[in-house]
């Protein structure tokens, strides 16, 4: 009996220590005081993602039992809010400072998208640490595919001084992903983005427990850029799927001016979660107030209208894919030239 406590003593801090270091510590995982009035068992073999069964025992004798999802003991200053209610309530509070969120474009094309997303978060990451720069890592293939952020647009578009935005070009992935850890765990940047293309084998679910335990233990978030790569698993607790969305008109005081390009929009999808169902969210940046807004209706028109008149397209009539049967129409029958070849016998040498 002896043993069988000690054990399960040791596999309950065991399991205590690995949610701290996943920045989710849930309720089910504080055990009762033992003599305490209302202790009941806790049941174990439950999935992470779900709360165990507490069955408490009141004064009167009768179980209770009470049933918790999701519920993680993190105040709400563990998250960096994007300012959008909806989709900060659908991820538990916000993307977490303390850990690894993976920032995911499914093609090449998306990389400015995601870049400017990733940029997005760094100024609301830059406004609670305005005096330390951000580090930006990547490899001489990813920066030569996507390239660099404009200085001026830095400054212009995120209110990034562009002395606060550092970039490290490694010449490899493995050499990257050192950057990446050495810098994680050092309490001199803001934050550090890692942009990664494609999915290479070093990236596996190793490499980004040690990305993810380095930004837990440092209190500092690690954004993972994917560009065009494959949704493999991660440590991360949170991948969103970012890819360009229509920009709308932008605004006048006489109405929405047409035929302008209004303010950046991303589509915004919850990819993986602990705390959130899968959910897709637009969202425009305004980059005069540096923050988001939730545009919850796409105001671009796909068919241009006509300036003047109707619509001159005549209505299609009955389109057959074969003539008729007994029509012999002149432009069906094959020409002169081409009726030895149908007809004579196929060479054979």
């Amino acid at each position: 009996m002896a043993m069988s406590a000690v054990a399960r003593d040791t596999v309950f801090a065991l399991r205590r220590q690995i949610a701290k270091i996943e920045g989710t510590l849930p309720e089910r995982l504080e055990a009762p005081a033992r003599g305490a009035p209302g202790a009941g068992k806790v049941r174990s073999g439950f999935p992470s993602g779900i709360a165990e069964k507490q069955i408490p025992v009141d004064a009167a004798g009768s179980e209770i039992t009470i049933v918790r999802r999701g519920l993680a003991a993190a105040s709400p200053d563990a998250f960096l809010h994007t300012g959008i209610e909806r989709l900060d309530a659908a991820l538990g509070g916000g993307l977490p400072k303390a850990a690894l969120s993976e920032i995911h474009g499914l093609e090449t094309r998306d990389a400015g998208a995601v870049a400017g997303f990733a940029l997005s978060l760094t100024s609301l990451i830059l406004r609670e640490k305005p005096g330390l720069p951000v580090l930006w890592i990547g490899t001489a293939e990813i920066f030569r595919e996507a390239g660099f952020p404009y200085a001026r647009g830095l400054h212009a578009l995120f209110g990034i001084a562009p002395e606060q935005l550092l970039f490290s070009e490694a010449p490899k992935l493995l050499d990257a992903l050192w950057i990446a850890e050495e810098a994680a765990r050092m309490t001199a940047f803001a934050a550090v983005i890692l942009e990664i293309r494609g999915s290479p084998r070093l990236l596996d679910l190793t490499a980004t427990r040690r990305l993810h335990a380095r930004a837990h233990s440092a209190s500092r978030p690690v954004l993972l850029l994917r560009q065009a790569g494959e949704a493999e698993p991660t440590a991360a607790p949170v991948r969103l799927i970012v890819s360009a969305a229509p920009a709308a008109s932008r605004e006048t005081v006489a109405g929405p001016l047409a035929g302008s390009i209004g303010r950046p929009a991303f589509t915004v999808d919850i990819g993986k979660s602990r705390t959130a169902l899968p959910g897709q969210f637009t969202l425009e940046w305004n980059p005069d107030e540096h923050a988001f807004a939730e545009r919850t209706e796409n105001s671009v028109a796909v068919v241009p209208v006509p300036l003047r008149g109707a619509d001159p397209a005549p209505a299609s009539g009955a389109v057959l894919a074969f003539a008729a049967v007994g029509s012999s129409a002149a432009g069906d029958q094959p020409s002169r030239q081409q009726r030895p070849a149908h007809r004579g016998p196929r060479r054979a040498g």
